[in-house]
């Protein structure tokens, strides 16, 4: 039998560095549930549920409800017949060289069992000492340690000056670029949910993050746009955040005519579906009163939507960026200026090389 226990640390090592660590992995397995899974996972991690969700419920019911030792009988023949169709459907071919590396929670009885039975079939079997859980609190001690050591330019700009479109002309561009919205899946504004996608966890935010930081080169420029502390329903590590607001910044501007073109393309589901728009704009109720929200809701049914994005960012978004940018990036004051004539790509492809060239 061939299995040997590693720490977190070795393997946020190996994740950060694959050729520079001293394992030599053909797979990550991770054995814990299927909802467990989709919470978080190492990057890379396949699932090979040890116990499936209904059936950790059945057996945590009869722990409770009956005793430990019934349960544990259950338990062990679930399991057994879990990882029998696991051997069946996805080992049966593989080499001897294969080495994967498995965990669950804790490093305990699933991934243990999983780990035995690979073991003994002559694998080089690798084992997480204390699981996820240990790796979580590597990555969230990690995470600090790797935003220390990168300096950001944080591209700051009013609503529709096109921050997420020149982060992106930035990277086609070979720039390093670090984007927050895409981990989070969000536009980070009240109307920044996008339809028919779901946030990640707060832990899959951070480890996907923690992941893309950890890939970063220190010594070139990090481009990151300017965000506040929470993007959608997710939050930003302190570490991060602190960072970025101390960090030199960029001031991108861009007409207003020419940022609502922006918005009206960005946010085309809004222009397709009027009720879903007017829906995301009830949450401004609020802030901008009764009489406000009934004029665009008019405008929204008479197809003026342009009308109903131009006051949005006159009363609404450019009054709380004035508010807040000077105030949370203490930077800005000396930030370099960039601006846009026209919403067409070339313009922002120009951007983007001249900011390169000036930051190499």
């Amino acid at each position: 039998m061939s299995i040997h226990t590693v720490s977190a640390l070795q393997v946020v090592n190996y994740l950060k560095s694959p050729k520079k660590s001293d394992l030599r992995l053909s797979q990550i397995i991770d054995a814990r549930s299927p909802n467990e899974y989709s919470l978080d996972r190492l990057p890379g991690a396949v699932n090979w549920p040890v116990l499936y969700d209904d059936q950790r419920e059945l057996v945590g019911t009869m722990y409770k409800q009956i005793n430990s030792f019934e349960a544990q009988k259950k338990g062990a023949g679930l399991v057994a017949a879990n990882i029998a169709k696991h051997i069946e459907e996805k080992v049966l071919e593989l080499p001897r060289t294969w080495q994967p590396l498995i965990y669950c929670w804790r490093g305990g009885k699933r991934s243990g069992s999983l780990a035995t039975v690979l073991g003994a079939i002559g694998f080089r079997v690798h084992l997480v000492e204390g699981g996820y859980k240990a790796f979580r609190t590597a990555v969230l001690e990690d995470i600090p340690r790797s935003v220390g050591a990168l300096n950001f330019q944080v591209i700051c700009g009013p609503t529709g000056s096109g921050k997420t479109l020149l982060l992106t002309k930035l990277k086609e561009q070979g720039a390093q670029t670090l984007d927050l919205e895409q981990l989070a899946a969000h536009r980070s504004s009240v109307l920044g949910k996008l339809p028919d996608t779901q946030q990640p966890s707060q832990k899959a935010f951070e480890t996907a993050l923690w992941h893309e930081l950890s890939q970063l080169d220190q010594n070139k420029w990090v481009f990151v746009e300017s965000e506040s502390r929470k993007i959608g329903n997710l939050n930003i590590p302190e570490s991060l955040i602190h960072k970025m607001r101390a960090s030199a910044c960029i001031d991108l501007q861009m007409p207003t005519p020419e940022r609502v073109k922006l918005l009206l393309d960005e946010y085309s589901f809004f222009v397709k579906d009027k009720e879903l728009f007017a829906s995301r704009l009830n949450a401004l109720h609020a802030l901008l009163g009764k009489e406000v929200l009934q004029r665009w809701q008019g405008w929204i049914d008479t197809d003026q939507i342009p009308k109903v994005v131009e006051e949005l960012l006159s009363l609404h978004y450019d009054p709380a960026y004035k508010g807040s940018i000077s105030r949370n990036f203490e930077k800005f004051k000396t930030a370099l200026p960039a601006e846009i004539h026209t919403y067409n790509t070339k313009e922002f492809d120009s951007l983007a090389s001249n900011l390169i060239k000036n930051f190499v």
